[in-house]
């Protein structure tokens, strides 16, 4: 890693630098939870804002940090050192529910500086951990209109045609056509507050960037394309979507940097954006359509050569975009749609 140009990590509005730990046998930086020492702020003793949530008392100062009980056990460490360390360099006593209670994680210490910097190493180590889970819910947005329907089982109809003997195209692949939608992002909630939370963000920051919204969201669905670099060898199909007015793209964009300053995702690096695409045919159907499959098997790519040489300007259709979900991941609604958390409606 550049020591000029270290890694940065953002929780709740703020920037964090990862620093560099000095490693003697390989001299490299370990990203792991017990690796806790290394991770500093960019000006941690100058900061201000950071202490609105740490209360002054009668022996020193308190702070609490709202953590789902899934998380504990990294706080923990093995036999306790990761809290016996982190208590020790920051000089403060940590409280941590017992295990199957839910509950606040208390921070005490007798140093405004120490209660502080023990509370920025446990978001940036909670941080990631999180970066690291399955993803419980997605930001979503929902593109299964009629017609969009209808043009998805035409598509696969005439794949299976047309693509005949191909290597591993085959029913399974397709999407659901009652669950077509652009991913905005992924999000691991694991606790009722972190979903009230992340609902919460979601209308708000929708209620900002969709203010302007005088007229229609309108896209169009048209085109495939494929995740990676080898067309005989794809994973992932996808429908472009194509944004004219940019506004789409704005607002997706504008969703991630909000959840990004909640915590609840990653931030995009400079100059990156939302890709925006609508999923169309994914290996990982077949996977969860073959019982025989066991966890922890390699997907079965599917040869996309001929596929995309038919169907590269595959009209699919336009819409106006109505909504966004936060969506639960492996759940089906009574209309066919994925469980949704939080549904917020664009203003138009």
């Amino acid at each position: 890693m550049d020591v000029l140009r270290p890694r940065l990590m953002w929780i709740e509005g703020r920037c964090y630098r990862v620093n560099v730990v000095d490693d003697s046998v390989s001299g490299s930086y370990r990203w792991d939870e017990e690796e806790t020492s290394g991770w500093v702020t960019k000006d941690e003793e100058a900061r201000g804002s950071d202490d609105a949530d740490i209360e002054q008392t009668d022996t020193g100062y308190r702070t609490c940090l709202e953590v789902p009980s899934p998380y504990f056990k990294y706080l923990i460490g093995k036999k306790g050192e990761t809290k016996k360390r982190l208590e020790s360099e920051t000089k403060t006593r940590i409280t941590i529910p017992k295990s199957g209670e839910e509950g606040e994680i208390l921070i005490v210490g007798a140093e405004l500086h120490g209660v502080r910097s023990a509370r920025t190493r446990i978001e940036l180590l909670l941080l990631s951990v999180r970066m690291r889970q399955p993803f419980t819910h997605f930001i979503s947005i929902p593109v299964a209109r009629q017609h969009i329907k209808e043009a998805l089982f035409g598509f696969r109809d005439e794949v299976l045609r047309r693509c005949d003997g191909d290597r591993g195209v085959n029913f399974s692949l397709f999407q659901d056509a009652d669950k077509l939608h652009v991913t905005v992002s992924t999000l691991v909630l694991l606790s009722e507050a972190e979903r009230q939370c992340a609902a919460h963000t979601l209308q708000q920051c929708c209620r900002q960037l969709a203010d302007d919204a005088k007229h229609p969201l309108a896209v169009t669905l048209r085109g495939v394309e494929y995740m990676n670099d080898d067309p005989s060898a794809v994973d992932v199909l996808y429908a472009r979507v194509e944004d004219a007015s940019g506004r789409l793209q704005s607002l997706a964009d504008g969703l991630v940097s909000s959840f990004a300053d909640a915590g609840l995702t990653q931030r995009q690096r400079e100059h990156e954006h939302v890709k925006l695409h609508v999923t169309v045919m994914n290996t990982i159907f077949r996977r969860d359509a073959e019982a025989e499959v066991t966890e922890g098997n390699a997907r079965e790519s599917f040869d996309a050569r001929r596929l995309m040489q038919e169907f590269v300007d595959y009209e699919f259709g336009e819409l106006v975009i109505t909504e966004l979900h936060i969506s639960q991941r492996y759940t089906t609604a009574s209309d066919g749609y994925y469980e949704a958390t939080a549904v917020v409606p664009l203003s138009v």
